[in-house]
């Protein structure tokens, strides 16, 4: 059996919640509310009568979309690359896919793709400039060390 790449299957789930996000911000539009309206009717500002968290969350579904599944322009940059800049940049995905009701379960998707990141990250893994490859063997493989 081959090894777990888990930089590979946290990039599925955070794809996973990035079209959940899409998705439900684009619900959001018609069907406008705040998942924390059970507390407080304060957060309903921000959803109606401007839908500012749907476009919020409609954007960083797409960018996350275009993260994970890179764009020309992205795949191998040093940004495309770097496990650390996706857990900077998807916590903030999933704190606006958790303000807004359709999204909350983008929220946990993101969640469980950044823990795979994290531990992806805490193993040594890279993610490979071209996507949805395997990183080139070295010498230090070869020989064992």
């Amino acid at each position: 059996m081959g090894k777990l790449i888990k930089n590979h299957w946290a990039r599925l789930i955070i794809l996973t919640a990035a079209i959940y996000q899409v998705a439900a911000a684009i619900e959001g539009f018609f069907w406008p509310k705040i998942f924390w309206d059970f507390l407080t009717k304060n957060l309903d500002g921000a959803v109606k009568p401007v839908p500012a968290l749907q476009i919020v969350n409609l954007i960083l579904g797409l960018m996350g979309l275009a993260y994970e599944w890179p764009l020309k322009f992205i795949a191998g940059s040093a940004v495309h690359r770097s496990i650390e800049a996706r857990l900077i940049i998807f916590p903030l995905s999933a704190l606006a896919a958790v303000l807004q009701y359709q999204a909350t379960n983008a929220a946990l998707y993101y969640m469980i793709g950044m823990g795979v990141y994290f531990w992806a990250y805490s193993e040594g893994e890279i993610v490979c400039a071209e996507p949805w490859t395997l990183p080139k063997r070295g010498a230090r493989a070869r020989m064992g060390v």
